[in-house]
């Protein structure tokens, strides 16, 4: 039986949905350690990474999908972009060692949100695209 949503897009998008949810985490920790003193803020990279990915020409590129086993198999085998957590050590925003920046925090959670968004938006029209598909109206 084939596996209606495990296509590479649908992949990018769960990969997209679980490094937002992710950063939403970060980012609230950030935000609720903006007074500890000697705090490091911390960040989620994962488009830099996909990017990477997709369009750099000495990275890896994706793996194509294979719907029979007579096809031509290319492309990197297993090669997931995953979430990776960063922590800064390097600066400081105040006499405490702390370097968080509220207002910059919580324009990122913005930007997260609707980034978040877009991609569960485009999920959800994945899906009922394959509904109407299926069911015909």
């Amino acid at each position: 039986m084939m596996n209606v949503l495990g296509g590479s897009e649908t992949a990018l998008l769960r990969g997209g949905i679980a490094a937002a949810e992710l950063r939403q985490q970060v980012i609230a920790d950030n935000i609720a350690n903006v007074d500890t003193p000697g705090f490091k803020r911390s960040e989620v990279l994962f488009e830099e990474l996909l990017a990477s990915r997709l369009g750099g020409q000495a990275g890896p590129k994706l793996e194509a999908r294979r719907t029979h086993e007579k096809h031509i198999p290319f492309g990197r085998t297993g090669s997931v972009v995953r979430p990776r957590l960063v922590t800064d050590d390097s600066t400081s925003m105040n006499n405490n060692a702390n370097n968080v920046d509220i207002d910059r925090e919580m324009a990122l959670l913005a930007k997260n949100q609707l980034r978040y968004n877009a991609m569960v938006q485009q999920l959800n029209h994945k899906i009922s695209m394959l509904r109407i598909g299926i069911e015909g109206r």
